[in-house]
């Protein structure tokens, strides 16, 4: 059975109705995690941490979404070459 990882982060936006976020180098990462359930207990948790804050979102990224090994990779997929 294939990895199903998913980052975990989030961070405070310039308008909560959007996604882009106020400074990007303030990003939180909370973590990686091997499934769905781990990265969503993570994602509560830091959601409810900031509920107070209207700006601040947290996120779940599909990381094994990103990349099939099945699939040859882009040219610029590797650094130098």
């Amino acid at each position: 059975m294939p990895q199903r990882l998913h980052l975990v982060f989030g961070g405070e936006l310039k308008d909560p109705q959007k996604t882009e976020f106020e400074n990007p180098n303030d990003i939180h990462i909370v973590g990686m995690f091997p499934d769905y359930a781990s990265a969503y207990d993570a994602w509560k948790s830091e959601a409810q941490r900031t509920v107070d804050n209207a700006h601040m979102r947290y996120f779940i990224a599909h990381i094994h979404r990103l990349r099939d090994e099945a699939t040859e990779g882009s040219s610029t997929e590797e650094l130098g070459g």
